[in-house]
């Protein structure tokens, strides 16, 4: 049985990779213990949300702004799709977002409880342990096992799944190292993988500040540094004089390429007065919150967008992630499921 086949799966990422793969496995392997990993303090990755610690019940989501499912992942993936619908977790996009491009045929979800939402839902369904906080360190494979060393201790597994963006799966030490060397065309497309970089400023508001804006998310092409804007409330329905409003700002790829080693705080002065270029009328919130996505999409993804990738067999080692595919919801439904198939066919379920 895959159950005794695999005792513990460790799985690198409580990003959407990570969560989704950790649910569908859990659905296969249900005698399998499952661990989830992340440096991160919570959970989500790029799909997190930033509560206030002024405002009560404010949040802002600083990565993901909305769901866009093109035409064909409209039927791939629907059943995932219908899944968060129904759980209250995607609500279909009811506010203008200016300078959007997508096809005419693509629709646009946002998420009422924040887009880490989504995250929590399948970390909750794969009954998995979670690890926040703690940075994968190492790997070495240990005869039939993968030694698996962090920043707060050390852990064997029989499977490892590393979800994190490329470079950081390109940075462990151990002799995971001498494996991906061993491998030329695999190291060849994971160094040709890249990302671009974003800084990412949340403001929040005390209730009943008045943001008078027809739009609920903004594009910006005439600004070096501020690409989107986002009434971050407005946008995902939560529109109430209850919840202080809160806005999102990301900035662009060309000025985040080029501040990129930047410290974020220094940063947000910055991004401050490019926004009041932007937005003039804009009041002073209460809070601004920082952050820099050093890897905030993928620009460049693994050669052949396989969902996947076997670095090793037996103990099992998978390099999965949006590198895999494309970064957005159904990228990363994909790279879970190209995991899950995965599994399936080396154990021959």
């Amino acid at each position: 049985m895959l159950a005794n086949t695999f005792e513990r799966i460790v799985i690198a990422g409580a990003g959407m990779t990570g969560a989704l793969s950790a649910a569908l496995l859990k659905f296969d392997l249900t005698s399998s213990e499952i661990v989830i990993i992340d440096k991160s303090r919570g959970t989500g990755g790029r799909m997190s949300t930033s509560r206030s610690n002024e405002v009560e019940a404010s949040t802002v989501d600083l990565g993901a702004q909305y769901i866009s499912v093109a035409k064909d992942y409209q039927i791939k993936h629907k059943t995932f799709h219908d899944e968060l619908v129904s759980n209250g977790l995607l609500a279909p996009l009811i506010g203008s977002i200016e300078g959007d491009r997508s096809a005419g045929d693509t629709v646009h979800y946002v998420t009422p409880k924040g887009v880490s939402s989504l995250v929590k839902h399948f970390i909750k369904k794969s009954d998995g342990t979670l690890k926040t906080d703690t940075v994968i360190q190492s790997v070495n494979i240990d005869k039939d096992h993968i030694k698996v060393e962090d920043s707060k201790g050390q852990r064997l597994c029989d499977a490892l799944i590393l979800t994190m963006p490329v470079p950081q799966i390109l940075a462990l030490k151990g002799n995971i190292q001498q494996l991906i060397n061993s491998k030329s065309d695999v190291k060849k497309n994971l160094e040709d993988v890249s990302y671009s970089s974003r800084f990412a400023l949340g403001l929040f508001y005390k209730p009943g500040t008045q943001l008078n804006y027809s739009w609920s998310g903004k594009y910006i092409t005439d600004n070096p540094c501020i690409r989107f804007v986002a009434i971050d409330n407005k946008k995902r329905g939560l529109d109430s004089s209850d919840i202080g409003p809160s806005i999102v700002v990301h900035t662009s790829v060309p000025f985040s390429l080029k501040n990129l080693e930047t410290d974020k705080e220094d940063m947000r002065d910055i991004i401050m007065s490019h926004l009041k270029q932007v937005l003039p009328d804009l009041p002073e919130p209460v809070e601004v919150k920082s952050h820099k996505w050093r890897y905030s999409q993928v620009h460049k993804g693994y050669e052949g967008s396989p969902g996947c990738v076997v670095l090793n067999e037996k103990p099992l080692i998978i390099l999965a992630g949006d590198g895999f595919t494309h970064s957005n919801l159904d990228g990363c439904i994909s790279s879970a499921l190209s995991v899950q198939q995965t599994v399936k066919e080396l154990c021959k379920l």
